[in-house]
């Protein structure tokens, strides 16, 4: 027998059927990668960045993703947290290039999309849309189904099937050994309000949003069974740097993905290594030790 729920989103109050016999409505079983999209004259160039100076055991899928998406798609695969993906367009006129160039040409080269994957990623975009979330139909030749910003709090979400791309047992790793990504911070207008959306309508383990004095910001973690966990973060005090560079951050881009966090035995040294390696950085910025590659900021903790 059916249950009726009802859940709060921003888009207003949602209706839902629950089968009580199951336990637990989501599917969602790990954030695998978050991707980054760049043009095709970076691509290769980004693969060499992170092979030989971040260090990263990198996959370049391209000999067959162009033929059969239309883009280049590359895997950084560090050991340990999410994978950082590479993206560009290949074909013109294939789906994935053509995403891939619009939000090229709104937002440049940058962070575009936060993967996530389920058993059946159909069976939970219908469960998804119950919930309230904007699905969006599925792309021709995508396993994948996406999930529009509008209702993610600015971030494209994918859900791939289970295991959608295998991971060396032993990757290679050389120095400064980064690990992959261990957090996403995401800012938000209010991190109350996007707690209850990736908790209610996403169905990850959510926290309460809680003020952070020390950064200035409300804050809620939002993670999958496995892999990186989501920061949901909004500015209240803006005197303090962390709180400063998010709001600068929504006024002049909106809510979305600010900055991915590796994690290192010695961050202000990696930082240093990358930053004698080319990378823009700078070891006590708003999020910590950090640099900057392919419009993309890279915070180093310590493990």
């Amino acid at each position: 027998m059916w249950a009726i729920q009802s859940f709060l989103l921003p888009e207003g109050l949602v209706i839902a059927l629950t089968d009580p016999q199951r336990p637990g409505w989501g599917m969602i079983n790990g954030l695998p990668r978050i991707a980054i999209a760049m043009t095709a004259a970076e691509y290769l160039v980004a693969v060499e960045t992170f092979r030989t100076v971040f260090g990263m055991h990198v996959n370049d899928m391209s000999d067959r993703t162009v033929p059969e998406l239309g883009a280049h798609v590359g895997m950084c695969q560090p050991l340990g947290g999410s994978n950082v993906e590479l993206m560009a367009p290949s074909d013109p006129d294939a789906p994935l290039s053509l995403a891939l160039n619009r939000f090229l040409d709104r937002r440049g080269t940058g962070l575009y999309a936060l993967m996530l994957e389920a058993d059946d990623p159909n069976a939970e975009a219908d469960e998804l849309a119950l919930r309230g979330m904007n699905v969006l139909p599925l792309m021709t030749g995508a396993t994948g189904r996406d999930l529009h910003p509008s209702s993610t709090h600015g971030v494209l979400m994918r859900v791939y099937p289970t295991g959608s791309v295998s991971q060396p047992d032993e990757p290679t790793a050389e120095a400064p050994r980064l690990s992959g990504i261990v957090r996403v911070i995401m800012a938000t207008d209010d991190a109350s309000v996007a707690a209850k959306a990736y908790s209610h309508g996403l169905g990850l383990d959510v926290t309460h949003a809680e003020p952070d004095a020390e950064r200035g910001v409300l804050v809620a973690s939002a993670t999958a069974a496995w892999g990186a966990a989501i920061e949901l973060v909004s500015p209240l005090d803006e005197s303090r740097p962390f709180a400063a560079a998010v709001a600068s951050h929504l006024r002049d881009k909106g809510q979305g993905m600010v900055a991915l966090v590796l994690s290192a035995d010695a961050p202000a040294y990696s930082a240093q290594l990358l930053a004698a390696r080319g990378l823009d950085s700078d070891l006590h910025g708003p999020f910590g030790a950090e640099v900057t590659a392919f419009g993309t900021r890279f915070v180093i903790a310590a493990n």
